[in-house]
């Protein structure tokens, strides 16, 4: 059941969708998701690939629009606002893309600092203050004139996370922010998301079918399955739930289904010696 916080129309929830639905060439990705993220919490949305997590979020900053529902920030309907005038609002979200997304022609200097100059901020001295402020964050300072291919994996996901937060947004969404991460490297970018928290008082969102991750960050969390919310409370209610889907997934054990059709597939294969 909801939490309090969490009950889409709650004051407590920064960010809500009600009865989100989205298609795509007929195959129904989101089946009337109603959920809110309280604010100056972290939330982590959890399922397996093909769920809907990541369009969820799309929809959150109007990268996507629903078929039908609504989405709300800070109380205020966003689904209808025109494309021309959403810059306002996604100004008030910093977005860690999956892959990071940093500018390879850009220095880490010129990366960060795009979204400041597109801000309108012109004043250089002002720009070079905030770039260097959101290193420290991320506990890169000395990366500032390397290139994104002189980076490593880690490092590239950390600057893309610094410049997703030198606007000072109020709410940061994660877009599978541990993938592609050895198991140290996600370790670090979870105590980035912890302290990104605490230090900026932003609104975490957080995307992921990395349980490790999401035990360790989360403040409540959602899962999606089949285009639905199936599930949402606290961290602790996940790590033992009674529905046996729910349970599969958070094992990471394979369907029954999915097993008989491995182990009842066995075409003939032709050896060549």
């Amino acid at each position: 059941m909801p939490t309090e916080a969490n009950i889409p129309g709650s004051p407590k929830a920064l960010v809500e969708v009600r009865e989100l639905r989205k298609s795509f060439d007929g195959n129904q990705v989101l089946k009337g998701i109603s959920v809110g993220f309280r604010e100056r919490q972290t939330t982590v949305v959890l399922g397996p690939s093909g769920c809907g997590k990541s369009v969820l979020l799309k929809h959150l900053i109007g990268l996507l629009r629903p078929d039908s529902g609504e989405v709300f920030f800070d109380g205020e309907r966003v689904d209808t606002i025109p494309e021309k005038h959403m810059t306002p609002l996604r100004r008030q979200f910093g977005f860690l893309f999956q892959m990071g997304a940093l500018f390879d022609s850009f220095d880490v200097r010129g990366n960060i600092e795009f979204p400041l100059r597109e801000a309108g901020i012109e004043d250089p001295a002002e720009r070079e203050r905030r770039v260097e402020e959101v290193l420290a964050m991320v506990g890169l300072e000395s990366t500032i004139s390397m290139m994104p291919a002189d980076l490593s994996g880690g490092q590239r996901k950390r600057i893309a996370l610094a410049r997703s937060i030198v606007l000072r947004p109020r709410v940061i969404l994660y877009d599978e922010p541990t993938t592609g991460l050895d198991p140290i490297r996600s370790d670090v970018i979870n105590e980035l998301i912890l302290k990104l928290q605490q230090q900026l008082s932003a609104t975490s969102i957080v995307v992921t079918h990395d349980l490790t991750s999401a035990f360790k960050v989360a403040d409540h969390m959602i899962l999606l399955l089949g285009g639905r919310v199936v599930m949402e409370g606290p961290p602790e209610a996940f790590r033992d739930p009674e529905e046996p889907e729910i349970r599969r997934f958070m094992e990471g054990r394979a369907s029954e289904e999915e097993l008989r059709a491995i182990r009842t597939s066995n075409p003939p294969i032709e050896v060549h010696t």
